[in-house]
């Protein structure tokens, strides 16, 4: 059953508005789960990720390797991590791009518009606009 009138239930359209989604909403599409003890922290599951976040990589040919985001590559779906490369014939290193959600947060850079994210998102505040006194 269809949820939303304004929103299409159609695959190709799904993955149409997926594929050619511009930088600021490729952004909130790029998010990465958080560490266990950070979902507890901040009773948040996932961010947006960002350049200096620590990470941990999850699956693929490269898990468990931690490091640092270098690059959030947008427009390829990507983000390099230092220490995630490989040389080329030449001798030269390349990094290699690894899907945010194949990662996990381990430590976030925070800044006064990653606090306010977090406080927004935060799942234990109640909000709304009436208190428990006004309601009595």
């Amino acid at each position: 059953m269809k949820q939303k009138a304004t929103v299409s239930s159609s695959r190709r359209k799904s993955r149409k508005s997926y594929f050619t989604a511009p930088s600021h909403i490729r952004r909130k599409l790029m998010s990465a789960p958080l560490s266990k003890d950070l979902r507890a922290k901040y009773n948040v599951r996932s961010l947006p990720i960002r350049r200096d976040d620590d990470v941990i990589i999850c699956r693929g040919h490269y898990h468990d390797r931690e490091g640092k985001v270098t690059q959030v590559y947008r427009k390829k779906w990507r983000i390099h991590i230092e220490r995630v490369t490989r040389d080329k014939a030449n001798g030269q290193t390349v990094p290699i791009g690894i899907h945010p959600s194949k990662v996990m947060i381990t430590k976030i850079k925070l800044d006064k518009d990653r606090k306010a994210l977090l406080d927004r998102k935060n799942r234990a505040t109640k909000k709304g606009k009436y208190t428990e006194k006004d309601t009595a």
